[in-house]
């Protein structure tokens, strides 16, 4: 079956997340209102949000007054490093909720792997999902040696690991580990922060398919069968990044884009966290 906008991906505990959503990262105020509205208005499913970004207030209104169903919209945030910990963890998530307006996120995800204390967030995570205040747990920007980690002390396999991809940045090993795992793979900056946009290869590609660069960098993801999350606050780029499921890449194409890996991080890079 073709994937769509509509399709999912099961998660564990009957969870379906969407194959594509919308970053929020940098917005704020209005333009983060204005950009989840116009996204859920198209049917972009998936709304990525954080702590750390400042704008769950807007997230949640936005989602909350979109007149699309609550059990229709898969809302995404995180703990920051700073309120890892048992406690902490627990005590974040509910003040994540209450600035999101929501009884329950689809997805809460370890931001980072914060050296001393990502265990016992960890152990939070499972908590909150045994509590209900949560449907999935993840983490994000973990490396091999972090999921090695969690699986060592024999905690829960995380549903997603939320990591930077692109063409550019193709992270195998990390990839191979979570596939191998059943770990479900979101990829975030998969535009590269615009940074590759006119990279001669994926422009000659974009030519060949009549689309743009960074519609080529999304399939690219998708045929990967990575969850990409890029971001946007303007509504053409928003519906043009969701207009990537009528157009397909040859398999030279897809072979060029592989052979663009440079190991280059655009945001991010967690490589050498112990």
């Amino acid at each position: 079956m073709a994937v769509t906008l509509a399709s999912t991906v099961p998660l564990p505990g009957g969870v379906s997340m969407p194959v594509l959503g919308l970053g929020t990262a940098g917005a704020s105020g209005r333009a983060c209102v204005a950009a989840v509205t116009e996204a859920l208005r198209i049917g972009v499913r998936l709304i990525d949000t954080a702590s750390l970004y400042g704008n769950e207030r807007e997230v949640g209104l936005a989602v909350r007054e979109s007149g699309v169903p609550r059990d229709d919209v898969f809302v995404t945030t995180k703990v920051a490093s700073k309120d890892q910990g048992v406690r902490a963890t627990v005590d974040a998530c509910e003040a994540s909720l209450r600035r999101l307006g929501l009884s329950v996120v689809d997805l809460y995800l370890i931001h980072w792997p914060s050296r001393r204390r990502r265990l016992d967030a960890w152990k939070a995570m499972e908590r909150l999902l045994g509590l209900g205040k949560v449907r999935s747990i993840g983490v994000s920007n973990y490396m091999v040696r972090h999921l090695d980690e969690i699986r060592e002390a024999g905690g829960a396999t995380p549903a997603v690991n939320q990591i930077e991809l692109s063409p550019f940045l193709r992270q195998a090993d990390v990839v191979d580990a979570c596939v191998s795992r059943g770990i479900a793979v979101e990829a975030y900056s998969p535009l590269t922060r615009g940074r590759r946009l006119d990279d001669p290869t994926v422009r000659r590609i974009a030519a060949a398919c009549g689309r743009s660069p960074a519609q080529v960098l999304l399939r690219w993801s998708l045929r990967h069968g990575f969850i990409p999350i890029p971001k946007s606050e303007r509504p053409e780029r928003i519906r043009e990044n969701a207009a990537v499921f009528d157009f397909d890449l040859s398999p030279d194409g897809m072979g060029a884009l592989d052979g663009l890996d440079a190991d280059a991080h655009f945001d991010w890079d967690p490589t050498d966290v112990p």
